[in-house]
């Protein structure tokens, strides 16, 4: 089976339900957005989360996908930066009890990253990141051995913070011989830097994920015309819809899969993080892009019906028996 190692932001999620959207209108944090906040706002919300019952849970797009990899029993590693406290022990230890390589460089200066994860009654979630020690990863720190031995190397587009490690990273994985998966991450984080997200998917990327959103940012087309241009820039395009399914495009092979009827929507962290998930276990298995997307409806749909991100042991038999059924 073929390898894949994920790069992205090391942290861990603390996540609170919320009972109204009024706490983010008083943080400044738009609904169904990533924002970056400074440790005085964290302060803030960890008042606020004093309050509240909170659940923590290894967090990170590329950290969801990687997770979401290796409970279906692929072989996985991750890059990212932690710090040597309790959030980045739990993260580190998380990878390891799933048998993920945690190929993790240390922090000394600042503590491990937070992403204080607000699920609103309708179960659209809006994250308030605190990077720390997870934005401390540089381009000088990346090797070319961190990349030998796998396949796919999965790229979260929040990264794109640090034009120069991303841009190292994806040249050594080239070099090592792998293909290049990019998630868009988040609407805004593409309107922001669009230049730069266009050169990446025209230079490197093969494999691309969007929901319609970032389609829509990096774009300015619907899902159907958006996937049309993204898939003449890369080898695969994906654009997620939601509860509307999910969009392929390969050459000119187009795929429309329905997504999984939920009776009830509890939190939508890592829905789009699962889909990449599943999408590309099935890659590592060699299966149609038919079936890697009925993979990536099912993992999203398991996920979008708890808080957080971890499925019990029982549910991950139940998804590996619907994918073999596929």
């Amino acid at each position: 089976m073929d390898k894949i190692i994920g790069l992205g932001n090391a942290l861990v999620d603390v996540l609170v339900t919320l009972e109204n959207d009024e706490i983010l209108e008083k943080m400044q944090l738009p609904k169904g957005s990533m924002t970056l906040i400074d440790e005085c706002k964290l302060l803030k919300i960890n008042e606020y989360f004093g309050q509240m019952e909170t659940h923590l849970a290894t967090g990170g797009s590329a950290g969801n996908t990687i997770r979401g990899l290796a409970c279906l029993g692929a072989a996985t590693g991750f890059i990212g930066k932690v710090s040597n406290d309790f959030y980045g022990n739990f993260f580190r230890d998380s990878l390891l009890n799933r048998g993920t390589e945690a190929r993790l460089l240390f922090s000394s200066s600042l503590p491990s990253g937070v992403a204080s994860t607000f699920i609103s009654p309708d179960g659209e979630r809006t994250f308030g990141t605190y990077l720390g020690a997870a934005a401390t990863l540089k381009a000088e720190e990346l090797s070319l051995e961190m990349f030998k031995g796998y396949t796919y190397l999965f790229v979260e587009g929040y990264l794109v913070q640090d034009h120069d490690m991303i841009l190292r990273a994806i040249e050594l994985a080239k070099e090592a011989g792998l293909q290049v998966c990019l998630d868009m991450a988040s609407y805004n984080v593409v309107g922001e830097d669009h230049v730069f997200f266009s050169m990446l998917v025209n230079k490197y990327v093969d494999i691309v994920f969007a929901n319609e959103e970032e389609a829509r940012a990096f774009t300015g087309k619907e899902p159907e015309e958006a996937l049309g241009i993204i898939a003449k820039m890369c080898s695969v395009a994906v654009v997620k819809m939601g509860a509307r399914g999910s969009l392929l495009r390969k050459g000119t092979e187009e795929i429309r899969v329905q997504a999984l009827p939920v009776a009830k929507v509890a939190d939508t962290t890592g829905a789009g993080d699962y889909f990449a998930a599943g999408f590309l276990y099935g890659l590592t298995c060699g299966y149609s892009l038919e079936k890697c997307a009925g993979i990536g409806s099912i993992l999203s749909g398991d996920v979008i019906q708890v808080i957080g991100t971890e499925l019990p042991e029982a549910q991950w038999e139940r998804i590996k028996k619907e994918i073999s059924e596929l």
